[in-house]
């Protein structure tokens, strides 16, 4: 008899989601990466909504992964590399609150590695500045349009692709 895989899910933000997902999925034991909104009190927002700002949700991804390939923590540090968790409300261009640095926590355990994950950052005197990632708690994730799934897979050349993904992509490689 086969052993069943448990899978387990994160909620996370670290600016355009477009990003994030593109370097998660490409990490050992992620299974799968949903791009969407969370953090906001807004039911069913647009992207268009989101992009104003006013909806208080952010661009996040949601990633199913493997506990037994990656442990939260080992995704935890990928996140922290694939964006500058020190810059309150942005990531390079992207500006506004919807591009913050968020850990969505789906349980306590989650909390608990989230903050002690945060705090060791911090210590590892890495980043000049101090990281500013919220830690809160995961109440709803609303996935965003279908356009936006898997979008640097679908549009490698398109001009975000090309200047933001790609760079990222290669820097993280040599790490």
């Amino acid at each position: 008899m086969a052993m069943e895989t448990r899978i387990e899910t994160a909620t996370l933000g670290g600016g355009c989601f477009w990003c994030l997902e593109a370097v998660l999925e490409r990490v050992d034991g992620v299974k799968s990466v949903t791009s969407g909104y969370a953090g906001g009190p807004v039911a069913n927002p647009s992207y268009e909504q989101v992009c104003t700002g006013e909806t208080g949700h952010a661009e996040v991804v949601q990633v199913e992964y493997d506990p037994a390939v990656i442990s939260y923590g080992q995704l935890l540090g990928h996140f922290w590399s694939a964006h500058d968790p020190t810059t309150k409300d942005r990531q390079g261009g992207d500006v506004g609150s919807q591009y913050r640095s968020v850990i969505l926590y789906a349980n306590e355990q989650q909390r608990i590695v989230a903050e002690k994950s945060k705090a060791m950052l911090n210590a590892s005197g890495e980043n000049s500045n101090p990281v500013v990632t919220e830690i809160v708690p995961l109440k709803v994730f609303y996935k965003a349009e279908g356009y936006h799934q898997d979008y640097f897979r679908n549009n490698p050349n398109a001009p975000y692709c090309v200047f933001v993904i790609k760079p990222k992509l290669k820097k993280l490689e040599h790490k």
